[in-house]
C-alpha cells in the first residue's frame, strides 16, 4: 500500500485523534523542506507554495517562539502574513472572539493561526468558519505544532521515537505542550513518563497511558529524552509548592542531576526557560541539549503544515 501523502484534515487543533499516517506525512514534508533549507543558497526559497496565499496570526496571548515561526515558515514559503494582537484590535472595545474571527474570514485569507488563553477556542473556532485553522496552543489544553517540531527534533538526533522512553518534567499539569506531546509520542509508539511534584500532576494522568514518577534522579535514569517544562505561574490561582529554590532542588536539570543521564540522552525545552529553576544555563547550552534546534526546526514543521494545508505546487 502506498503511503498516505497528503493532509487529510482541513484544520490542526489538537495531536489527540491523529492517526499514526497523519503524523508521518508532515514528518516527511517537514523532512523534505528541510532538505532544500540545508541546500538553498538564492534570495527566495525553491518551493513558494504559500505564494499569493495569505495567513493570518490570531495572538489573544503573547508569544515571541511560536509566532515568530509561523511568520517566518509563511513568508519562507512565499505567502503574506496578518499579524493580529488583541492588545490592538477592536477586542479591547468588546468585540468576541467569534465576531473577531467572522470579520476576518470576510477578509478571505487562505489560513488562520490562533492562540487563545481559552481551552477549546480554536476548537470552537474551526466549526464555525470555513477557513483552515491551526491551533498555536490554548490554555491548557494542548500546543500541537510544539509537539510536532518536538518529535521531528528527537527524530532528527535518536532516529525513531517509537520504543525510545521519553520523560517529561515539570508542571505537567497546567502545560498544554506535555499533553499534545503525550498524545502524539503515544500514537508513534513511544514509551511515556512524567515527573514532578504531586501538587503539578494531573488527577488520574495514568489514564493517558504514562507512568509518574516523583523522584527525578530515578527517572531520569532510563530516559532517552528528558523534557523539561516551565512553572506556569500564570496559569496557577496559587503557589502549589513552597518555593521556587525547593523546585530546583529536587526537579531542576543541573550538573549534578544530568549524572544520572544516559550518554545519549537528548534533554528538550520548548521554551521560554527560567534558568536556574527548573534547568540551569550550562545544562541548556551543554552538551546534552538540543533546545536550539527545537527552534530551528519549529520553522520547518510549520512551513511543512501550511505547505500541506494551503500550499499549492
Amino acid at each position: 500500500m502506498a503511503a498516505q501523502r497528503v493532509w487529510r484534515n482541513r484544520s490542526l487543533v489538537q495531536t489527540l485523534g491523529l492517526s499514526e499516517s497523519d503524523v508521518r506525512v508532515v514528518l516527511t514534508r517537514a523532512q523534505e523542506l528541510k532538505k532544500m533549507w540545508l541546500g538553498w543558497k538564492g534570495s527566495e526559497f525553491p518551493h513558494a507554495s504559500l505564494k499569493g496565499r495569505t495567513v493570518v496570526n490570531l495572538f489573544f496571548e503573547s508569544s515571541t517562539r511560536t509566532r515568530s515561526s509561523f511568520e517566518l515558515a509563511a513568508r519562507r514559503l512565499g505567502g503574506d502574513v496578518l499579524n493580529f494582537t488583541a492588545e490592538t484590535s477592536s477586542v479591547t472595545k468588546g468585540e468576541t472572539l467569534f465576531d473577531t474571527a467572522r470579520n476576518l474570514e470576510a477578509m478571505e485569507p487562505d489560513l488562520l493561526v490562533v492562540r487563545h488563553a481559552s481551552a477549546g477556542a480554536p476548537l470552537q473556532l474551526s466549526k464555525m468558519i470555513k477557513v483552515p485553522l491551526i491551533n498555536a496552543g490554548d490554555g491548557f489544553h494542548e500546543h500541537p505544532t510544539q509537539a510536532f517540531l518536538d518529535v521531528f527534533t528527537i527524530e532528527e538526533h535518536r532516529g525513531t521515537v517509537k520504543g525510545r522512553h521519553v520523560l517529561i518534567v515539570g508542571d505537567i499539569a497546567h502545560s498544554r505542550v506535555a499533553r499534545s506531546n503525550i498524545y502524539l509520542l503515544k500514537t508513534l509508539g513511544a514509551r511515556v513518563s512524567v515527573c514532578g511534584p504531586p501538587s503539578l500532576m494531573p488527577p488520574s494522568i495514568e489514564k493517558l497511558g504514562v507512568s509518574v514518577f516523583h523522584d527525578l534522579r530515578k527517572a531520569l535514569e532510563s530516559a532517552d529524552v528528558v523534557m523539561m517544562l516551565r512553572i506556569q505561574l500564570e496559569r496557577q490561582n496559587q503557589m502549589q509548592f513552597p518555593s521556587l529554590g525547593e523546585y530546583s532542588k529536587f526537579w531542576g536539570l543541573n550538573a549534578e542531576t544530568i549524572g544520572s543521564l544516559k550518554e545519549k540522552a537528548i534533554i528538550m525545552h520548548p521554551g521560554p526557560l527560567n534558568e536556574g529553576v527548573e534547568i540551569s544555563q550550562d545544562v541548556a547550552t551543554g552538551s546534552y541539549s538540543v533546545i536550539m534546534d527545537q527552534v530551528r526546526n519549529g520553522v520547518i514543521v510549520r512551513m511543512a503544515l501550511m505547505d500541506l494545508m494551503v500550499g499549492h505546487d
